[in-house]
């Protein structure tokens, strides 16, 4: 007994955190999503033992900015938000052809009536702000999309990850790893 202890003890001074049992969706446009924003996030929530499902608008291969091959499990509209613990909108310039979708923001509006943790990356900070949640909302993103978030009363932040409640967004490829991290944090501890 002492020995699973002391085990646990290390694991979380060493800053590991478990997040087993957990389910994330994942959402990549159907192409130009951001290959690190989705792959490295991905490896690290596999890594805590989180459920993995991605969503887009095609079920066809969804290609990245930089050649990464996706397959889709879900279409955005079969999405039941219920189903996750988090809801997380990959970036890229594919990102832009969700800022004025009705379906990605109704997810949006689901996860945060149903108090999910929502995550989005570089560009995809724009979906949440245009589908009304970050209004007074502290939140970053790709600095060529700041002025979205505060058009839509968002209170843009310009930091590497900015967690605001239950939203956590961030602003690129740089802050791939931290992001994923923060949302594991937050998923275990929910």
């Amino acid at each position: 007994m002492k020995k699973y202890i002391v085990f646990f003890i290390v694991l979380a001074i060493s800053g590991f955190v478990f997040a087993e049992n957990k389910k994330i969706l994942i959402i990549i446009a159907p192409s130009d999503f951001r290959d690190e924003e989705y792959q490295k996030p991905r490896e690290l929530f596999e890594k805590a033992g989180v459920k993995i499902t991605v969503a887009s608008s095609s079920l066809n291969i969804s290609k990245g900015m930089m050649g990464l091959e996706v397959k889709p499990d879900i279409l955005i509209e079969n999405v039941k938000v219920n189903e996750f613990d988090a809801v997380i909108f990959i970036g890229g310039v594919g990102a832009q052809g969700y800022w004025d979708n009705k379906t990605a923001h109704k997810i949006v509006q689901e996860a945060i009536k149903q108090n999910k943790i929502l995550g989005a990356i570089c560009l995809a900070p724009v979906i949440l702000a245009k589908a009304g949640v970050l209004k007074d909302k502290r939140a970053t993103c790709f600095g060529t999309a700041k002025n979205k978030i505060t058009e839509y009363g968002g209170k843009y932040i310009g930091s590497l990850v900015e967690i605001d409640g239950n939203i956590i967004t961030a602003n690129g490829p740089l802050a791939s790893e931290t992001f994923a991290k923060d949302i594991i944090e937050v998923i275990s501890i929910k």
